[in-house]
């Protein structure tokens, strides 16, 4: 243990170890190429000095790959959270540092993407929508593009027009299988909740409901992909069709959002009124009535996209795809 007041530096440990500056430096930062044996001796070592590694040092000695940049359209959506809590768990493995940012639109995600670049990080991922119009993420791509170039890895959660590796979750299955459920109970009036029309989660999970409730679909209402959404969207889509006998919010968030709606309006569900929803956020089982939905596995998304960036690069993007899982509780039943 150093004197009180002494600054213990990265050469001592590795003086005192017996390696090389190199060598401690992997072994303190679980970089490869040094062995299990030797990097537990120098860590030890290290923890016995009272050494602390300098990340903004490090940092711009080039050694950015110590952190990772994150970037999510809004972390107090669990959706966006429990992909977040897949990225950190990872991370954390690895002794490496994640850096939340929020962007919402193309011109965020731009800004972003450019402020982690300016921070040195050593991969990023990409957990937004993607937009239906490729030119929305083109200055994105080429940003990622020239990131990539200078050997940072990204990797994106859903589909996205940007040459990155990808996890794709299942959003087309998963409208089917909701559609496939309110089918199933007699529903042939449904009005969807939706997020924005220009992103590609939404397309997605609309072109599955659609395909399977055809002209049963008498409505949509595209809103913000919030609680308030879930709202608004619920009290137009009353205004326009008293009758509807089902509800799809387009995330367990927006089908909150219209439980509210119905709750305020003296609506029963789903006596009166059934709501589903998508993604099985943390919450759907303990609402009043628990929430219909359609489970992703937004962790382990996060767990892989952040594996993904771990891979030696490859010759052409990988994806890898997740399925989803349909939960029936009390918030749908037959119409009356």
């Amino acid at each position: 243990m150093a004197a009180r007041g002494t600054t213990i530096r990265l050469a001592d440990v590795a003086e005192r170890a017996g390696v090389s500056l190199a060598t401690a430096s992997r072994s303190l930062t679980g970089t490869r190429g040094v062995s299990v044996t030797l990097a537990e001796h120098v860590r030890e070592v290290a923890t016995s000095m009272g050494y602390v590694t300098n990340m903004h040092a490090r940092s711009l000695a080039g050694g950015g790959e110590s952190s990772i940049g994150l970037i999510v359209s809004e972390i107090g959506d669990p959706y966006f959270a429990e992909i977040a809590s897949g990225v950190i768990g990872v991370a954390a493995e690895h002794q490496r540092m994640v850096q939340i940012s929020h962007a919402a639109d193309p011109a965020a995600v731009l800004a972003q993407i450019r402020l982690l670049r300016a921070y040195r990080v050593g991969a990023i991922v990409l957990a937004g929508s993607g937009h239906i119009d490729p030119t929305m993420d083109a200055a994105a791509d080429a940003e990622l593009a020239a990131f990539q170039a200078s050997g940072g890895r990204v990797a994106v959660v859903g589909r996205h027009h940007i040459a990155a590796d990808a996890v794709l979750p299942d959003n087309v299955a998963a409208g089917r299988s909701i559609g496939q459920h309110l089918l199933e109970l007699g529903h042939r009036r449904v009005a969807l909740v939706a997020g924005p029309a220009t992103l590609n989660t939404v397309a997605d999970r609309l072109a599955g409901l659609r395909e399977v409730l055809g002209d049963a679909v008498v409505s949509v209402s595209h809103q913000a992909f919030s609680r308030a959404g879930g709202t608004t969207g619920a009290a137009e889509l009353l205004a326009l069709n008293r009758n509807v006998t089902a509800i799809v919010g387009l995330s367990d968030v927006m089908a909150i959002g219209v439980l509210a709606t119905l709750r305020e309006r003296g609506i029963r569900v789903p006596e009166d009124v059934s709501v589903a929803g998508f993604d099985d956020i943390s919450v759907a089982a303990d609402l009043s009535p628990a929430l219909t939905t359609a489970r992703l596995p937004m962790a382990e998304i996060g767990t892989a996209a952040l594996r993904l960036t771990m891979l030696d690069p490859a010759s052409r993007p990988r994806r890898k795809a997740f399925s989803h899982e349909l939960i029936v509780r009390e918030s749908t039943g037959p119409p009356r």
